[in-house]
């Protein structure tokens, strides 16, 4: 019998492809006698509330479709070779997103981390486990990005031992790149803050043949962008699984060329003794990441965009209607990309700290969570809304405003 010491240094070299999906051997059906369903966030005292913020990892993202929670309560039946999983998984997602190659990871930021160990190590397995120590390796270890995207997702990059360098002008990448740079990094959200657009980027890296990436993790929708910067060159993009997608929080997806994904595999799980080994992604996440990409591209956006723009008007409205209190709807560029409610109002007339508002609409039954914004204003968000509660948080927010009228 094989032991765990033995099984792990066996799958540090373990293929890629290989395994078969079996079939239910174990039936625990009957063994556990079932009642009502339990629930347990009452039974433990956690707030449940109306999300009308939007997809923030610290408010559990998003809420899966009923689709994508059978899929995870099915495939948790059956005991699946991880890598087959992923591979078959990979093999669509790619399909979908016009990229060569794709394997689902631990969220957005676990696939900057593995894309760009894949860069580093290529397919050498000392390399792999010597990350992130590069000293006397022969990897580089240098990663270029601009000055107005290092926001602190770039802890994500240096968890591989590289370090940052950052550069504001095209004159200043092109003087940057040396011996030691593994890859220039985007941040998509953070593309208005810096020089160099995105075809640059690309064109730059081609040039001096060094790999890109590009960090899209809450630019869906548009949907288009889930292929679009595939198209467009990059080398590595990576996404959310979590956000508007409504896949596990806990899965992402790295996409691009081939020969880099099958790299930064060596990294992830079921492989030990490598940086990636804690941020395992189980079959269920894996197939449930798939179902909802699949049915996030097969969607009718032109309709989901009417329904939020309902809300938001419902909303509106209300809000509007009470003396002092002002509305504006805008849709971000980048990041979030979806009508976006602003209510405003004048201190002068509604006596009401934003503060106080929020939390009034966080103790009150149902609980709401908006988000606080400058000078006596809110945001609001409807898409993760389910079907009527645009009517509960309308009539709260007026509430509460009305409650303030000087």
């Amino acid at each position: 019998m094989i032991n765990r010491r033995d099984l792990i240094k066996h799958l540090s070299t373990f293929p890629l492809i290989g395994g078969f999906l079996g079939q239910s051997s174990f039936d625990t059906a009957g063994l556990i006698a079932r009642g009502p369903a339990r629930n347990i966030a009452k039974e433990l005292g956690i707030r449940t509330f109306i999300n009308a913020a939007g997809t923030y990892t610290f408010m559990t993202g998003s809420l899966m479709q009923d689709e994508v929670v059978e899929t995870i309560q099915g495939a948790s039946k059956d005991f699946m070779i991880l890598d087959e999983v992923q591979t078959k998984v990979g093999e669509k997602i790619a399909s979908i997103c016009h990229s060569e190659a794709a394997v689902v990871t631990a969220g957005c930021f676990s696939a900057l981390t593995l894309g760009l160990a894949g860069v580093l190590t290529g397919m050498d397995q000392k390399k792999v486990e010597a990350l992130p120590h590069l000293e006397g390796t022969g990897m580089k270890s240098e990663v270029i990005i601009q000055k107005g995207h290092n926001i602190g997702y770039s802890h994500a990059l240096t968890n591989t031992g590289c370090k940052i360098v950052q550069v504001e002008t095209l004159e200043e990448l092109e003087k940057a790149i040396n011996e030691k740079t593994a890859m220039l990094w985007f941040l998509n959200i953070q593309a208005d803050l810096g020089q160099i657009k995105h075809e640059k980027f690309v064109e730059i890296g081609k040039k001096n043949g060094i790999p890109t990436m590009i960090d899209m993790a809450a630019d869906v929708p548009p949907v288009e962008n889930l292929w679009k910067f595939n198209d467009m060159g990059f080398d590595l993009v990576c996404v959310s699984g979590g956000k508007a997608m409504r896949g596990p929080q806990s899965a992402g997806i790295l996409m691009g060329k081939k020969h880099l994904i099958e790299a930064a595999r060596l990294s992830m799980p079921p492989r030990g003794s490598t940086i990636g080994r804690g941020m395992k992604v189980n079959k269920e996440e894996i197939l449930g990441m798939y179902v909802a990409l699949d049915n996030f591209v097969k969607m009718d956006h032109k309709k989901e965009w009417k329904m939020w723009e309902d809300r938001i008007s419902h909303i509106s409205n209300a809000a509007k209607s009470v003396a002092g209190v002002s509305t504006e709807v805008t849709v971000p560029e980048l990041g979030n990309h979806t009508p976006t409610l602003k209510v405003s109002w004048d201190s002068a007339k509604v006596s009401l700290p934003v503060k106080v508002l929020q939390e009034n609409l966080r103790k009150g039954n149902p609980s709401i969570e908006i988000m606080p914004a400058e000078n006596n204003s809110l945001t609001i968000t409807a898409w993760m809304l389910k079907s009527g509660e645009e009517k509960i948080v309308a009539s709260r927010l007026k509430e509460e405003l009305s409650k303030a009228v000087v």
